[in-house]
């Protein structure tokens, strides 16, 4: 069954802040978190199937293979609480695999895109008291109702904490636990470091799926911002910085241009880029190291046997 989703002001507020900051900025940025909307939100889904694009493929396998230790490590009766859950489809593993869950609390920033998800596993699991909160789970967010830590298991899967700055996600992390309470228990996935070629191409495939997805911010802020941004103005780019561990992504302007939103002009050189994304990789042990200076004790750490991926187990210790 379903409740209503649980809604949040930061959804509404702050877009068009965050862009004009941003844009006005010498080196030019736009969150991340603005790409899910609901068309970004499909052409995330259309990505994750692409070939090119292993760390959905592997997670899902390394999660079904899993799945009984994560139950065991969970304990029975558990509040599952999933951070970004897009469509609800890896949690499914979860579910089938815990001993009575107890709640299931999908926390998605894409209002729309979150209503439908829960409301089809609601319909595929009827004895399952779903929650959905619309929220930016970066921020702070009210969970539906008080959670026992001992029994509140936080799902943070598809290596999503790769797009904080290593110092942002230990400080993640560390409200996290707060918010949740020591001994609350967390699954996070984390992509490990890998061949460059690997990498650039699960970030600009082939078919264009990826530049789609990253122009659309632009095509949201026309939609919702009365933008003016010409999307043929500007093109992806994504490359793997090394020294740094990450992967980047940028829309670079391809002519000097004026675009307009919410009354503001931004002014673009040619070669002039938009950094809207970064996807940091790490080693078992460098994620481990991160995780302990944020309160969270490591338990256990999985990896696929190509070590593209890595998925681990962490305790709130405080």
């Amino acid at each position: 069954m379903m409740d209503g989703a649980v809604p949040h002001p930061v959804l509404a507020d702050g877009f068009l802040a965050d862009v004009v900051e941003g844009l006005s900025r010498p080196r030019k940025t736009l969150p991340s978190k603005y790409f899910y909307d609901a068309r970004g939100s499909a052409l995330f889904d259309a990505i994750c199937d692409l070939e090119e694009y292993y760390p959905t493929r592997t997670e899902t396998a390394l999660l079904a293979r899993r799945a009984a230790g994560i139950a065991a490590f969970a304990g029975p009766d558990a509040a599952l609480v999933e951070l970004g859950s897009g469509s609800s489809v890896k949690v499914r593993l979860l579910l089938d695999a815990l001993d009575r869950p107890a709640l299931y609390v999908p926390v998605d920033i894409s209002r729309e895109h979150l209503l439908a998800a829960a409301a089809r596993l609601a319909g595929d699991y009827p004895a399952l008291t779903v929650v959905p909160v619309a929220a930016d789970y970066v921020q702070g967010f009210a969970l539906p109702c008080s959670l026992v830590p001992e029994r509140t298991l936080a799902f943070f899967p598809g290596s999503t904490i790769g797009n904080f700055t290593p110092d942002e996600a230990a400080a993640f992390l560390a409200r996290l636990g707060r918010r949740l309470g020591r001994g609350s228990r967390l699954i996070i996935g984390v992509d490990l470091k890998k061949r460059r070629d690997i990498l650039e191409a699960a970030y600009d495939d082939a078919q264009g799926v990826t530049a789609a997805f990253n122009l659309n911010l632009l095509a949201r802020i026309n939609r919702e911002l009365g933008g003016t941004f010409e999307l043929d103005g500007f093109r992806h780019r994504a490359f793997y910085d090394e020294a740094l561990g990450r992967i980047e992504m940028h829309l670079e302007s391809v002519r000097p241009q004026t675009a307009t939103a919410g009354g503001h002009r931004f002014q673009f050189e040619r070669g002039e880029t938009i950094h809207t994304e970064i996807s940091c990789k790490y080693t078992v042990s460098e994620f481990q190291n991160l995780a302990a200076g944020a309160g969270w004790r490591a338990l256990e750490a999985w990896t696929d046997d190509a070590q593209l991926f890595s998925i681990h187990a962490l305790i709130f210790a405080g």
